[in-house]
């Protein structure tokens, strides 16, 4: 066994001992998440920007919205995509160099749950049907890691869109132009949030934080929209997760997604 195993191996035994006395490493409920904080305008010449903060957990998202060709199959819409980026600064185990999976899963759960909710009414991201339409492009980037960069990322995300203004182009001579002056806001439907939970041993969590994403048997990222509606779910780890305690995942996100959602609306409705 090596000395990080056996170091792992005592964080875990403290981790479930205080599970075991309803207690969390950082003080925190089994249901509870940590605090949330929200920057917005965190990178000025972006279309929409916003930096987090949870717990220790710190991720910038800028947004990025240009004209783009239609995918053949959907020319009557506008494109969306979310990419994720851990710098070597936020943790000491990552390296620079190709994206590895975790971070290419990291990427897809946080387009999913966005793009499953139907946040932004990519319709409306039309200049012309089948020859050119908005694309918005949502990229963020790790700063600092403590647990949970899903939901972090997510939040990130969707606070930066909710922040988004777009430019309004027009086909000129067949190629989209800008319309100088005319930027609105992002046509949005619903606003999404992730709820991660960790399995240890046989306690559910939320909102992991570093400590308890190093010794956790599995996890589950589920987001809801704001009608209270399951739109995405993402399993992860080693163990499984019962008939059971996927239902009690549920509601807790459910439950836990609607106290952040309030803190998104802020955002929001400071850029109405």
């Amino acid at each position: 066994m090596t000395s990080t195993s056996v170091i792992d191996e005592l964080k875990r035994a403290q981790i479930l001992e205080l599970l075991e006395q309803g207690k969390r490493v950082d003080g925190r409920a089994l249901d509870e998440s940590r605090e949330l904080k929200i920057e917005t305008n965190a990178i000025p010449k972006a279309n929409g920007s916003a930096r987090i903060y949870l717990g220790d957990t710190e991720v910038i998202c800028g947004v990025k919205i240009q004209p783009d060709r239609p995918f053949p199959d959907t020319g009557d819409k506008g494109l969306f995509m979310c990419t994720a980026e851990l710098l070597p600064l936020s943790h000491p185990t990552v390296e620079t160099g190709p994206p590895q999976p975790p971070v290419i899963e990291l990427a897809r759960v946080t387009d999913r749950g966005i793009r499953e909710s139907h946040m932004i009414d990519v319709s409306q991201l039309v200049i012309e049907k089948d020859k050119s339409v908005v694309g918005v492009f949502a990229d963020n980037v790790v700063v600092d890691y403590d647990g949970n960069l899903f939901d972090a990322c997510s939040y990130a995300a969707t606070a930066a869109l909710l922040n988004s203004k777009t430019p309004t182009w027009e086909m000129v001579d067949e190629k989209p132009t800008l319309v100088e002056g005319e930027e609105k806001q992002l046509p949005i439907n619903t606003i999404p949030v992730s709820v991660t939970m960790a399995k240890i041993g046989n306690y559910i969590v939320v909102d992991p934080n570093g400590d308890e994403w190093d010794v956790m048997d599995s996890r589950v990222t589920i987001t809801t929209d704001s009608d209270g509606n399951i739109c995405a779910l993402q399993k992860g780890g080693s163990d499984g997760f019962t008939q059971d305690e996927i239902n009690q995942c549920g509601d807790l996100s459910i439950k836990v997604g609607a106290k952040i959602r309030e803190q998104l609306k802020s955002v929001q409705q400071e850029t109405q």
